[in-house]
């Protein structure tokens, strides 16, 4: 089979794949591609071929599997669910869901308001009303309110920007591993003071935590969530919260609707996770045996496997005249969030930060628009994560 090079494509592939992988899915829903990133990697494309693959036993979490040729470095700190499969992943799920609850989630929406009014005040105040919304909104929000969920203000939050993006993003492979192990040096003290400070917090409920059967995460593996949590608890949200206003601003008339109707606000942001997924493509999977997946054969032997979450959702079979940005659409079912045992952990808290920082940018903000024409926008590079690395806009009251 034919290597499709998607790393030639260069900056037009990652300002917009929707159209690249259309193409492939007109074709077939898996191809053999060469990542931005440079490893090869079957990708798998439509809405039904990507369901059955996100719950297919046969490819493994485990990055133990994979093939030495693919020369692959692991960016993440410690051992956590999204490198494992049952049963440890049922068990370290278990133990981090028994904390990360709903009511949990519920209990912060004071304090996500509050930190929404106090960042959108901030961009009211800006000289010209020209902020940038990565900057003002998108990331010091989320990253405020996993900090202060896990009992760790005093993040430097600026150096864990910078490692979290260029580990799940950077082109070069050398520079992904720097900032992957900068960042466990960092969380590895993080922990260490946190046992010495236990508090009333997840991190704490997770150091001194037991199950029924007195069950505990081990140091490693309390390395891995706390880098899990940090990281997923604050990237997906950023750039849903980017990716959805910008969706807003090029289709003012979807904008004006929102701003006539606030009770679409709930239905907005799910067409806001189907229209531009925050991830493109979910973590790695390998295969622990040959797969055939619409007449193609992935070979055994831990040959790297990719879902495309982002064509998924914009599979016309699933959602009708899926390019078209509809927040009246019913968008339940889109698969933005991942599917099966994988199922972000995650998903109501960014739902709920979404919900609250669009919801009052709109209302706190009259005036609202872009401040640069979007096809000047630079995008997040490599397929893991989407969104803009910046969106400057322009507020007035």
């Amino acid at each position: 089979m034919t290597v499709v090079d998607l790393a030639a494509l260069g900056e037009s592939f990652t300002r917009d794949p929707y159209p690249v992988y259309a193409r492939l899915r007109d074709q077939g829903p898996v191809h053999h591609i060469r990542m931005p990133e440079g490893a090869e990697a079957w990708l798998v494309v439509g809405y039904e071929a990507g369901r059955a693959a996100l719950t297919d036993p046969r490819l493994t979490k485990e990055w133990s599997r994979a093939a030495p040729a693919l020369r692959l470095g692991a960016v993440s700190a410690g051992r956590h669910m999204l490198r494992a499969d049952p049963p440890d992943h049922t068990r370290l799920r278990k133990l981090v869901a028994r904390e990360f609850t709903p009511r949990r989630v519920e209990q912060l929406a004071p304090r996500v308001q509050k930190t929404t009014d106090e960042l959108v005040e901030a961009m009211l105040a800006a000289p010209d009303g020209r902020v940038d919304l990565v900057e003002a909104l998108s990331f010091p929000l989320p990253i405020s309110v996993i900090c202060d969920l896990l009992g760790v203000p005093d993040l430097d939050r600026g150096a864990f920007r910078n490692w979290s993006n260029e580990a799940l993003g950077a082109i070069d492979p050398d520079r992904r591993e720097a900032a992957a192990a900068a960042m466990m040096g960092y969380l590895t003290t993080l922990v260490d003071d946190k046992r010495h400070h236990l508090g009333d917090d997840l991190l704490s409920a997770l150091i001194h935590g037991q199950d029924e059967d007195g069950d505990s995460l081990s140091p490693e593996e309390l390395l891995g969530m706390a880098w899990l949590l940090l990281v997923a608890g604050h990237e997906t949200t950023v750039n849903l919260i980017s990716n959805g206003v910008l969706a807003l601003l090029t289709h003012p008339e979807q904008l004006a609707a929102l701003r006539a109707d606030p009770g679409l606000m709930e239905g907005a942001v799910e067409e806001m996770l189907r229209y531009d997924s925050p991830v493109e493509t979910p973590t790695y999977r390998f295969t622990t045996e040959p797969v055939t997946i619409g007449g193609t054969t992935v070979p055994g032997g831990g040959e790297l496997v990719l879902v495309a979450l982002a064509d998924a959702n914009r599979d016309p079979g699933r959602f009708p005249a899926p390019d078209r940005f509809d927040i009246t659409r019913d968008a339940r079912g889109h698969v933005a969030f991942g599917h099966g045992i994988h199922y972000c952990l995650g998903a109501p808290l960014a739902r709920l930060e979404a919900r609250i920082a669009i919801g009052t940018l709109l209302r706190r903000c009259g005036g609202l628009a872009l401040d640069i024409h979007p096809a000047a926008i630079t995008w997040r590079t490599g397929m893991l994560i989407r969104g803009p690395h910046s969106l400057p806009v322009r507020v007035t009251p």
